[in-house]
Protein backbone atom coordinates (compact mmCIF):
# COMPACT_ATOMS: atom_id res chain seq x y z
CA UNK A 1 0.00 0.00 0.00
CA UNK A 2 2.75 2.45 0.96
CA UNK A 3 4.71 1.49 -2.16
CA UNK A 4 1.68 2.28 -4.34
CA UNK A 5 1.27 5.68 -2.69
CA UNK A 6 4.99 6.41 -3.08
CA UNK A 7 4.93 5.36 -6.76
CA UNK A 8 1.85 7.50 -7.40
CA UNK A 9 3.41 10.68 -6.03
CA UNK A 10 6.74 9.84 -7.71
CA UNK A 11 4.95 9.73 -11.07
CA UNK A 12 3.31 13.05 -10.25
CA UNK A 13 6.64 14.69 -9.41
CA UNK A 14 8.34 13.20 -12.48
CA UNK A 15 5.68 14.70 -14.78
CA UNK A 16 6.83 18.27 -15.70
CA UNK A 17 3.36 19.86 -15.90
CA UNK A 18 2.17 18.29 -12.65
CA UNK A 19 5.48 19.13 -10.93
CA UNK A 20 5.05 22.76 -11.96
CA UNK A 21 1.57 22.84 -10.43
CA UNK A 22 2.84 21.25 -7.21
CA UNK A 23 5.66 23.81 -6.91
CA UNK A 24 3.25 26.69 -7.61
CA UNK A 25 0.88 25.40 -4.93
CA UNK A 26 3.73 25.05 -2.43
CA UNK A 27 4.93 28.60 -3.10
CA UNK A 28 1.46 30.10 -2.63
CA UNK A 29 0.88 28.13 0.58
CA UNK A 30 4.28 29.25 1.93
CA UNK A 31 3.39 32.90 1.29
CA UNK A 32 -0.05 32.40 2.85
CA UNK A 33 1.42 30.86 6.00
CA UNK A 34 3.99 33.66 6.20
CA UNK A 35 1.24 36.29 6.00
CA UNK A 36 -0.69 34.36 8.67
CA UNK A 37 2.10 35.13 11.15
CA UNK A 38 2.28 38.88 10.46
CA UNK A 39 0.57 40.42 13.53
CA UNK A 40 -2.02 43.19 13.31
CA UNK A 41 -1.16 46.36 15.22
CA UNK A 42 -2.85 47.74 18.33
CA UNK A 43 -3.37 44.48 20.28
CA UNK A 44 -2.57 43.58 23.87
CA UNK A 45 -0.98 40.19 23.13
CA UNK A 46 -1.08 38.91 26.69
CA UNK A 47 -4.79 39.67 27.11
CA UNK A 48 -5.49 38.15 23.70
CA UNK A 49 -3.67 34.94 24.65
CA UNK A 50 -5.60 34.66 27.91
CA UNK A 51 -8.88 35.22 26.07
CA UNK A 52 -8.27 32.35 23.64
CA UNK A 53 -6.86 30.08 26.32
CA UNK A 54 -9.98 30.46 28.45
CA UNK A 55 -12.51 29.97 25.66
CA UNK A 56 -13.08 26.54 24.09
CA UNK A 57 -15.07 28.06 21.24
CA UNK A 58 -12.40 30.61 20.33
CA UNK A 59 -9.78 27.88 20.50
CA UNK A 60 -11.86 25.82 18.06
CA UNK A 61 -12.15 28.76 15.66
CA UNK A 62 -8.41 29.36 16.00
CA UNK A 63 -7.72 25.79 14.88
CA UNK A 64 -9.66 26.32 11.65
CA UNK A 65 -7.89 29.65 11.06
CA UNK A 66 -4.49 28.00 11.42
CA UNK A 67 -3.53 30.02 14.49
CA UNK A 68 -4.24 33.40 12.87
CA UNK A 69 -6.88 34.35 15.47
CA UNK A 70 -4.84 33.63 18.60
CA UNK A 71 -1.92 35.56 17.09
CA UNK A 72 -4.41 37.97 15.51
CA UNK A 73 -2.49 38.34 12.29
CA UNK A 74 -3.50 40.37 9.26
CA UNK A 75 -5.20 37.17 8.00
CA UNK A 76 -7.37 36.81 11.11
CA UNK A 77 -10.65 36.67 9.16
CA UNK A 78 -9.10 34.26 6.66
CA UNK A 79 -11.57 32.62 4.29
CA UNK A 80 -14.57 32.86 6.61
CA UNK A 81 -16.37 35.70 4.73
CA UNK A 82 -15.88 34.02 1.36
CA UNK A 83 -17.11 30.65 2.60
CA UNK A 84 -20.19 32.22 4.17
CA UNK A 85 -21.05 34.10 0.95
CA UNK A 86 -20.42 30.96 -1.15
CA UNK A 87 -22.88 28.96 0.94
CA UNK A 88 -25.47 31.74 0.75
CA UNK A 89 -25.04 32.06 -3.03
CA UNK A 90 -25.39 28.31 -3.44
CA UNK A 91 -28.72 28.44 -1.65
CA UNK A 92 -29.85 31.57 -3.49
CA UNK A 93 -29.42 29.84 -6.86
CA UNK A 94 -32.37 27.64 -5.89
CA UNK A 95 -34.47 30.57 -4.67
CA UNK A 96 -33.78 33.42 -7.14
CA UNK A 97 -34.82 32.49 -10.72
CA UNK A 98 -32.18 34.74 -12.35
CA UNK A 99 -29.36 33.03 -10.45
CA UNK A 100 -30.83 29.59 -11.19
CA UNK A 101 -30.84 30.35 -14.92
CA UNK A 102 -27.29 31.69 -14.66
CA UNK A 103 -26.12 28.51 -12.95
CA UNK A 104 -27.34 26.49 -15.94
CA UNK A 105 -25.30 28.48 -18.47
CA UNK A 106 -22.17 26.41 -18.05
CA UNK A 107 -18.76 27.93 -17.45
CA UNK A 108 -19.88 31.49 -18.23
CA UNK A 109 -22.68 31.33 -15.66
CA UNK A 110 -20.38 29.83 -13.02
CA UNK A 111 -17.82 32.58 -13.60
CA UNK A 112 -20.52 35.25 -13.15
CA UNK A 113 -21.70 33.63 -9.91
CA UNK A 114 -18.09 33.48 -8.69
CA UNK A 115 -17.72 37.16 -9.53
CA UNK A 116 -20.83 38.03 -7.50
CA UNK A 117 -19.48 35.91 -4.65
CA UNK A 118 -16.18 37.81 -4.61
CA UNK A 119 -18.00 41.15 -4.70
CA UNK A 120 -20.26 40.24 -1.76
CA UNK A 121 -17.29 38.93 0.22
CA UNK A 122 -15.95 42.49 0.70
CA UNK A 123 -18.95 43.97 2.60
CA UNK A 124 -19.33 40.81 4.67
CA UNK A 125 -15.62 40.95 5.56
CA UNK A 126 -16.10 44.57 6.67
CA UNK A 127 -19.07 43.59 8.86
CA UNK A 128 -17.14 40.72 10.44
CA UNK A 129 -14.15 43.00 11.02
CA UNK A 130 -16.36 45.57 12.78
CA UNK A 131 -17.93 42.84 14.93
CA UNK A 132 -14.47 41.48 15.78
CA UNK A 133 -13.26 44.96 16.76
CA UNK A 134 -16.27 45.53 19.04
CA UNK A 135 -15.81 42.11 20.64
CA UNK A 136 -12.08 42.55 21.26
CA UNK A 137 -12.63 46.04 22.64
CA UNK A 138 -15.18 44.69 25.11
CA UNK A 139 -12.58 42.16 26.29
CA UNK A 140 -9.88 44.79 26.75
CA UNK A 141 -7.68 43.45 23.93
CA UNK A 142 -7.69 46.66 21.87
CA UNK A 143 -5.07 49.12 23.16
CA UNK A 144 -6.34 52.21 21.31
CA UNK A 145 -10.10 52.80 20.98
CA UNK A 146 -9.99 55.87 18.71
CA UNK A 147 -11.67 56.00 15.30
CA UNK A 148 -8.38 55.90 13.39
CA UNK A 149 -7.29 52.66 15.10
CA UNK A 150 -10.69 51.10 14.42
CA UNK A 151 -10.51 52.11 10.74
CA UNK A 152 -6.96 50.78 10.38
CA UNK A 153 -7.85 47.42 11.94
CA UNK A 154 -10.98 47.00 9.81
CA UNK A 155 -9.06 47.80 6.60
CA UNK A 156 -6.27 45.42 7.62
CA UNK A 157 -8.62 42.50 8.35
CA UNK A 158 -10.70 43.08 5.21
CA UNK A 159 -7.56 43.25 3.06
CA UNK A 160 -6.32 40.02 4.64
CA UNK A 161 -9.59 38.25 3.79
CA UNK A 162 -9.42 39.47 0.17
CA UNK A 163 -5.77 38.39 -0.06
CA UNK A 164 -6.68 34.91 1.22
CA UNK A 165 -9.40 34.54 -1.43
CA UNK A 166 -7.01 35.72 -4.17
CA UNK A 167 -4.36 33.20 -3.11
CA UNK A 168 -6.97 30.43 -3.04
CA UNK A 169 -8.07 31.25 -6.58
CA UNK A 170 -4.45 31.26 -7.74
CA UNK A 171 -4.11 27.69 -6.47
CA UNK A 172 -7.35 26.74 -8.24
CA UNK A 173 -6.11 28.18 -11.54
CA UNK A 174 -2.42 27.25 -11.44
CA UNK A 175 -2.19 24.62 -8.70
CA UNK A 176 -3.26 21.04 -8.11
CA UNK A 177 -6.71 21.31 -6.53
CA UNK A 178 -9.45 23.66 -5.31
CA UNK A 179 -7.54 26.50 -3.66
CA UNK A 180 -10.08 27.54 -1.02
CA UNK A 181 -10.42 23.99 0.30
CA UNK A 182 -6.67 23.49 0.21
CA UNK A 183 -5.97 26.63 2.27
CA UNK A 184 -8.48 25.47 4.90
CA UNK A 185 -6.67 22.12 4.84
CA UNK A 186 -3.30 23.82 5.43
CA UNK A 187 -4.78 25.86 8.30
CA UNK A 188 -5.89 22.71 10.09
CA UNK A 189 -2.72 20.74 9.38
CA UNK A 190 -0.53 23.65 10.57
CA UNK A 191 -2.06 23.46 14.06
CA UNK A 192 -1.76 19.68 14.49
CA UNK A 193 1.96 19.49 15.47
CA UNK A 194 1.57 22.30 18.03
CA UNK A 195 -1.57 20.79 19.54
CA UNK A 196 -0.09 17.30 19.75
CA UNK A 197 3.19 18.53 21.28
CA UNK A 198 1.29 20.52 23.91
CA UNK A 199 -0.90 17.53 24.74
CA UNK A 200 2.01 15.06 24.97
CA UNK A 201 3.62 17.11 27.73
CA UNK A 202 0.44 16.71 29.80
CA UNK A 203 0.16 12.92 29.45
CA UNK A 204 0.86 11.00 32.63
CA UNK A 205 1.73 7.31 32.90
CA UNK A 206 -1.73 6.57 34.32
CA UNK A 207 -3.39 8.07 31.24
CA UNK A 208 -1.09 6.37 28.71
CA UNK A 209 -3.51 3.46 28.15
CA UNK A 210 -6.43 5.84 27.56
CA UNK A 211 -4.49 7.79 24.97
CA UNK A 212 -3.46 4.55 23.27
CA UNK A 213 -7.12 3.58 22.97
CA UNK A 214 -7.82 7.10 21.69
CA UNK A 215 -5.13 6.72 19.00
CA UNK A 216 -6.48 3.34 17.83
CA UNK A 217 -10.07 4.65 17.71
CA UNK A 218 -8.89 7.74 15.82
CA UNK A 219 -7.31 5.58 13.11
CA UNK A 220 -10.47 3.49 12.82
CA UNK A 221 -12.63 6.61 12.61
CA UNK A 222 -10.42 8.10 9.89
CA UNK A 223 -10.88 4.89 7.92
CA UNK A 224 -14.65 5.08 8.45
CA UNK A 225 -14.71 8.72 7.32
CA UNK A 226 -12.84 7.79 4.13
CA UNK A 227 -15.28 4.93 3.50
CA UNK A 228 -18.37 7.10 4.06
CA UNK A 229 -16.95 9.99 2.02
CA UNK A 230 -16.37 7.69 -0.96
CA UNK A 231 -19.59 5.65 -0.53
CA UNK A 232 -22.15 5.92 -3.34
CA UNK A 233 -25.53 4.39 -4.11
CA UNK A 234 -25.57 3.21 -7.72
CA UNK A 235 -28.97 3.59 -9.37
CA UNK A 236 -29.20 1.53 -12.58
CA UNK A 237 -30.10 3.55 -15.70
CA UNK A 238 -30.81 2.22 -19.21
CA UNK A 239 -30.61 4.15 -22.48
CA UNK A 240 -32.36 2.98 -25.62
CA UNK A 241 -29.98 2.82 -28.62
CA UNK A 242 -31.30 3.50 -32.12
CA UNK A 243 -30.05 2.82 -35.61
CA UNK A 244 -28.52 -0.36 -36.96
CA UNK A 245 -27.37 -1.48 -33.51
CA UNK A 246 -30.65 -0.97 -31.72
CA UNK A 247 -30.71 -2.15 -28.15
CA UNK A 248 -30.25 -1.03 -24.57
CA UNK A 249 -27.16 0.53 -23.04
CA UNK A 250 -26.88 0.02 -19.29
CA UNK A 251 -25.08 2.36 -16.92
CA UNK A 252 -25.68 3.71 -13.45
CA UNK A 253 -26.30 7.00 -11.66
CA UNK A 254 -23.91 7.43 -8.68
CA UNK A 255 -25.49 9.17 -5.69
CA UNK A 256 -23.05 10.00 -2.89
CA UNK A 257 -23.93 9.11 0.65
CA UNK A 258 -22.65 12.51 1.75
CA UNK A 259 -23.92 14.98 -0.84
CA UNK A 260 -23.11 18.19 1.03
CA UNK A 261 -19.66 17.70 2.58
CA UNK A 262 -19.04 19.70 5.75
CA UNK A 263 -21.38 22.60 4.93
CA UNK A 264 -24.07 21.50 7.47
CA UNK A 265 -21.40 21.39 10.19
CA UNK A 266 -20.26 24.91 9.30
CA UNK A 267 -23.84 26.15 9.66
CA UNK A 268 -24.34 24.26 12.91
CA UNK A 269 -21.12 25.65 14.39
CA UNK A 270 -22.44 29.18 13.90
CA UNK A 271 -25.53 28.22 15.96
CA UNK A 272 -23.74 26.56 18.88
CA UNK A 273 -21.01 29.23 18.97
CA UNK A 274 -23.50 32.12 19.07
CA UNK A 275 -24.50 31.66 22.77
CA UNK A 276 -20.85 31.61 23.84
CA UNK A 277 -20.02 34.75 21.84
CA UNK A 278 -23.13 36.45 23.24
CA UNK A 279 -22.12 35.52 26.78
CA UNK A 280 -18.69 37.06 26.19
CA UNK A 281 -20.38 40.36 25.30
CA UNK A 282 -22.87 40.27 28.18
CA UNK A 283 -20.34 39.20 30.83
CA UNK A 284 -18.91 42.74 30.97
CA UNK A 285 -22.34 44.31 31.60
CA UNK A 286 -22.63 46.40 34.80
CA UNK A 287 -26.06 44.85 35.37
CA UNK A 288 -25.61 41.93 37.79
CA UNK A 289 -28.58 39.97 36.40
CA UNK A 290 -27.33 40.32 32.83
CA UNK A 291 -23.82 39.25 33.85
CA UNK A 292 -25.21 36.25 35.74
CA UNK A 293 -27.31 35.29 32.71
CA UNK A 294 -24.14 35.42 30.61
CA UNK A 295 -22.35 33.09 33.01
CA UNK A 296 -25.23 30.59 33.01
CA UNK A 297 -25.46 30.74 29.21
CA UNK A 298 -21.77 29.97 28.86
CA UNK A 299 -22.06 27.04 31.28
CA UNK A 300 -25.08 25.56 29.48
CA UNK A 301 -23.37 25.70 26.06
CA UNK A 302 -20.03 24.31 27.11
CA UNK A 303 -18.86 21.58 24.67
CA UNK A 304 -18.98 19.02 27.48
CA UNK A 305 -22.65 19.61 28.34
CA UNK A 306 -25.48 17.40 27.15
CA UNK A 307 -27.53 20.37 25.87
CA UNK A 308 -24.66 21.62 23.67
CA UNK A 309 -24.14 18.24 22.01
CA UNK A 310 -27.86 17.64 21.47
CA UNK A 311 -28.30 21.07 19.84
CA UNK A 312 -25.14 20.54 17.78
CA UNK A 313 -26.22 17.09 16.56
CA UNK A 314 -29.78 18.16 15.71
CA UNK A 315 -28.51 21.28 13.92
CA UNK A 316 -26.16 19.24 11.75
CA UNK A 317 -28.89 16.66 11.13
CA UNK A 318 -31.42 19.30 10.08
CA UNK A 319 -29.05 21.34 7.93
CA UNK A 320 -27.96 18.18 6.10
CA UNK A 321 -31.52 17.56 4.90
CA UNK A 322 -32.09 21.24 4.09
CA UNK A 323 -28.89 21.65 2.09
CA UNK A 324 -29.33 18.32 0.29
CA UNK A 325 -32.71 19.55 -0.95
CA UNK A 326 -30.91 22.52 -2.54
CA UNK A 327 -28.10 20.44 -4.06
CA UNK A 328 -30.09 17.42 -5.26
CA UNK A 329 -33.35 18.02 -7.13
CA UNK A 330 -35.11 14.73 -8.05
CA UNK A 331 -37.53 16.50 -10.40
CA UNK A 332 -34.75 18.08 -12.50
CA UNK A 333 -32.85 14.81 -12.60
CA UNK A 334 -35.95 12.87 -13.67
CA UNK A 335 -36.64 15.42 -16.44
CA UNK A 336 -33.03 15.22 -17.67
CA UNK A 337 -33.22 11.43 -17.82
CA UNK A 338 -36.47 11.58 -19.74
CA UNK A 339 -35.14 14.11 -22.26
CA UNK A 340 -31.98 12.05 -22.86
CA UNK A 341 -33.93 8.85 -23.37
CA UNK A 342 -32.84 7.28 -20.10
CA UNK A 343 -34.98 5.37 -17.63
CA UNK A 344 -34.60 3.38 -14.43
CA UNK A 345 -35.50 -0.31 -14.96
CA UNK A 346 -38.93 -1.07 -13.56
CA UNK A 347 -39.75 2.64 -13.03
CA UNK A 348 -41.79 4.71 -15.48
CA UNK A 349 -40.18 7.98 -16.66
CA UNK A 350 -41.58 11.18 -15.22
CA UNK A 351 -43.39 11.35 -11.89
CA UNK A 352 -42.59 7.78 -10.81
CA UNK A 353 -38.88 8.35 -11.50
CA UNK A 354 -39.00 11.56 -9.48
CA UNK A 355 -40.70 9.80 -6.55
CA UNK A 356 -38.23 6.90 -6.71
CA UNK A 357 -35.19 9.23 -6.70
CA UNK A 358 -36.68 11.29 -3.86
CA UNK A 359 -37.20 8.12 -1.82
CA UNK A 360 -33.61 6.99 -2.48
CA UNK A 361 -32.06 10.35 -1.60
CA UNK A 362 -34.12 10.62 1.60
CA UNK A 363 -32.87 7.24 2.80
CA UNK A 364 -29.28 8.06 1.88
CA UNK A 365 -29.49 11.51 3.47
CA UNK A 366 -30.77 9.97 6.71
CA UNK A 367 -27.60 7.87 6.99
CA UNK A 368 -25.39 10.79 5.92
CA UNK A 369 -27.03 13.16 8.40
CA UNK A 370 -26.51 10.76 11.31
CA UNK A 371 -22.89 10.28 10.22
CA UNK A 372 -22.18 14.03 10.05
CA UNK A 373 -23.89 14.59 13.40
CA UNK A 374 -21.76 11.92 15.07
CA UNK A 375 -18.60 13.35 13.47
CA UNK A 376 -19.49 16.78 14.87
CA UNK A 377 -19.99 15.61 18.48
CA UNK A 378 -17.25 12.98 18.38
CA UNK A 379 -14.68 15.06 20.39
CA UNK A 380 -17.13 15.46 23.26
CA UNK A 381 -17.95 11.73 23.18
CA UNK A 382 -14.24 10.90 23.41
CA UNK A 383 -13.78 13.25 26.31
CA UNK A 384 -16.71 11.82 28.26
CA UNK A 385 -16.13 8.12 27.53
CA UNK A 386 -12.34 8.00 27.66
CA UNK A 387 -11.72 10.94 29.93
CA UNK A 388 -9.21 12.53 27.53
CA UNK A 389 -9.31 15.84 25.73
CA UNK A 390 -9.43 16.08 21.98
CA UNK A 391 -5.83 15.66 20.88
CA UNK A 392 -5.97 17.50 17.63
CA UNK A 393 -8.65 18.86 15.35
CA UNK A 394 -11.82 16.94 16.11
CA UNK A 395 -14.14 15.10 13.78
CA UNK A 396 -14.98 18.12 11.63
CA UNK A 397 -11.32 18.85 10.98
CA UNK A 398 -10.61 15.21 10.13
CA UNK A 399 -13.54 15.22 7.68
CA UNK A 400 -12.18 18.35 5.96
CA UNK A 401 -8.63 16.96 5.80
CA UNK A 402 -9.79 13.61 4.40
CA UNK A 403 -12.07 15.28 1.82
CA UNK A 404 -9.32 17.60 0.57
CA UNK A 405 -6.72 14.80 0.39
CA UNK A 406 -9.12 12.59 -1.60
CA UNK A 407 -10.02 15.48 -3.91
CA UNK A 408 -6.34 16.34 -4.43
CA UNK A 409 -5.48 12.69 -5.16
CA UNK A 410 -8.29 12.40 -7.71
CA UNK A 411 -7.13 15.65 -9.34
CA UNK A 412 -3.52 14.46 -9.61
CA UNK A 413 -4.67 11.10 -10.96
CA UNK A 414 -6.82 12.74 -13.65
CA UNK A 415 -3.91 14.99 -14.69
CA UNK A 416 -1.60 11.97 -14.98
CA UNK A 417 -4.19 10.08 -17.04
CA UNK A 418 -4.66 13.11 -19.31
CA UNK A 419 -0.90 13.42 -19.74
CA UNK A 420 -0.60 9.74 -20.74
CA UNK A 421 -3.52 10.17 -23.14
CA UNK A 422 -1.88 13.22 -24.78
CA UNK A 423 1.39 11.27 -25.14
CA UNK A 424 -0.49 8.36 -26.74
CA UNK A 425 -2.24 10.71 -29.24
CA UNK A 426 1.06 12.34 -30.28
CA UNK A 427 2.68 8.97 -30.80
Amino acid sequence: MLNQIFDFFKKAVDTPDVRRKILMTAAIVAFYRFAAHVPAAGMDRETLRELFTGSTFLSLLDIFSGGTLANFSIMALGLSPYISVSIIMQMMTKVIPQLEELSKEGQYGQEKINQYTRMLTVPLAVLQAVAMFIFLRSQGVIINNDVLSMFALIVTMTSGAILAVWLGELITEYGITNGISFLIFTNIVAVIPITISQQITLISQEDMFKYLIFAVLSILIIGLIIYITEATRRVAVNYASRGRRAGVTSTYLPIRLNQVGVIPIIFAVSIVVAPSILSQFLATSPNIKVAQFAVNLALQFNPQTFLYNVVYFLSVFGFTFIHTSFVFNPEDLADNLKRSGGYIPGIRPGIQTKEFLAKVINRITLVGAVFLGLVAVMPSIFQVVLGVANLAIGGTGVLIVVSVVLEMTRGLESKLVMKRYDTFIRS
